[in-house]
């Protein structure tokens, strides 16, 4: 028994000698190079296999609509080098372990085995069809805004390819004698940054119905301004990179549409006088004012909640109404006309006198319109060009204009202001300006108007 295992070992081993000398000068079983198969072949029967591979050879390229074409070794002048490195894979296909062939396939590329005519490649690559149909851009994933929501609109594949990475592909196809390239798979289209499958597009997605969620209740008095999706979505930009960009300038720009609506700084008002008379009062600086930059920021962030917020505006300015009549009732009354100062406090007469008001005569005039108590302070110094005067009470309203007494007059009302006014303050006796100045706020206001 042992002597037959023995032969039959021997033989073997024989065979595989044998077998071995064999491929000393023939390729291994499953060699394939550059595509072309060389099983059990000789180097000199190889080069006249591929030089038939070579006459015989195209290229069919697919297309991402499915259409192909193709191109031929003739095309490109593709031939035969005689001096390239093919011999080499003799040194590597070692006879002992040609056993190895039948477990795995032999695949070489060999760079220099092919030549082409370059420009005749490049000219065959310029007038393919695929370069030359109309060109459709990919697209990006986009939003659309519809039924209280924004939708993701599928993305655009298109048929832009890169010419460039298209060239560099077909040129390793051929030197690689490969015999279908599937140009959509080798990347040679250009293609949509983000699809609907994109991590990006619900994060994008989720934060726009997140933001169109947000409602700012504006209250201006009895009347209430909205801020909802209508308007919000008015503001929202998606960038070609899905980042949500919050248009500023255009918020900005509504914010000075309420404020238009809104602010009452000199604007026309009709005043009911203490002489029974409604005259039209217009300028000052008395009056709601909006701070448009204070809140443009404030609403950006609140945009971005989610939430649903009620709230008054940030104010520059207040007054003390937000009713039609944004006056009140509180108030100094100056008639230019009359000479005479009224002083209200919640609708009831506090005081009231004779006053003189700004020289007429040398231009001075006092300043016609709605202002309002910036400060008071007692033992002021006021000082002008060409004066310098000592007050028990001041209180400005406009600038160096303000209301204080005068001890150095004995007399006032009547015409005085025509000819020897003031520099444009309200002159009054120490009786009426200490009363006034023991009552009169911050703020409040102060109209000076002629009948």
């Amino acid at each position: 028994m042992f002597l037959k295992l023995g032969i039959i070992l021997a033989v073997m081993a024989v065979l595989y000698f044998l077998i071995s000398i064999y491929f000393t000068n023939h390729f291994y079983y499953n060699t394939v190079i550059n595509g072309v198969d060389v099983s059990f072949k000789t180097y000199d029967e190889v080069i006249l296999i591929i030089e038939e591979y070579i006459d015989q050879y195209q290229l069919e390229l697919v297309g991402r609509d499915g259409y192909t074409e193709k191109i031929t070794g003739n095309d490109v002048g593709l031939f035969l080098n005689k001096k390239s490195s093919i011999y080499q894979i003799q040194y590597v296909q070692k006879p002992y372990f040609w056993i190895s062939s039948y477990i795995k396939d032999c695949r070489y590329f060999v760079g220099d085995l092919f030549l082409y005519d370059e420009e005749a490649l490049n000219s065959r690559i310029d007038a393919l069809i695929f370069l030359n149909k109309e060109v459709v851009e990919p697209k990006s994933v986009s939003f659309e805004y519809s039924n209280g929501s924004y939708q993701a609109i599928k993305e655009v594949y298109g048929n832009k390819i890169n010419r460039e990475l298209l060239n560099q592909v077909i040129t390793r196809s051929i030197l690689k004698g490969e015999r279908t390239l599937d140009i959509d798979a080798n990347n040679c289209y250009e293609n949509p940054k983000y699809t609907l499958h994109s991590e990006k597009t619900k994060e994008t997605g989720d934060t726009l119905n997140k933001f169109v969620k947000s409602k700012i209740i504006y209250r201006f008095g009895s009347k209430n301004e909205i801020i909802d999706d209508k308007r919000i979505r008015q503001w929202l930009r998606v960038n070609r990179n899905l980042d949500i960009i919050i248009d500023g300038q255009e918020i900005y720009n509504d914010i000075k549409g309420l404020a238009k609506k809104y602010n009452t700084v000199g604007i026309k008002r009709n005043f009911k006088t203490s002489t029974g008379k409604t005259v039209e009062v217009s300028g000052g600086l008395y009056g709601w004012k909006i701070d448009l930059l204070g809140e443009k920021e404030i609403l950006l962030e609140e945009i971005q909640s989610g939430r649903i917020i009620q709230r008054e505006p940030i104010y520059a300015q207040r007054a003390l109404s937000r009713e039609e009549n944004d006056i009140g009732n509180t108030y100094v009354e100056i008639n230019i006309t009359k000479q005479h100062l009224w002083f209200y406090k919640d609708g009831e007469l506090v005081t009231e006198g004779p006053i003189v008001t700004g020289n007429l005569s040398r231009g001075f005039d006092t300043d016609l319109g709605t202002y309002m108590l910036n400060y008071k302070i007692t033992n002021a110094t006021l000082r002008g060009q060409g004066y310098e005067s000592k007050v028990k009470y001041w209180m400005p309203f406009y600038g160096n204009i303000g209301i204080h007494d005068a001890r150095w007059r004995h007399s006032f009302g009547g015409n005085i202001y025509k000819q020897n006014g003031s520099h444009g303050c309200i002159n009054a006796p120490t009786y009426l300006a200490r009363e006034l100045y023991e009552e009169i706020e911050s703020g409040m206001p102060i109209i000076c108007y002629e009948e």
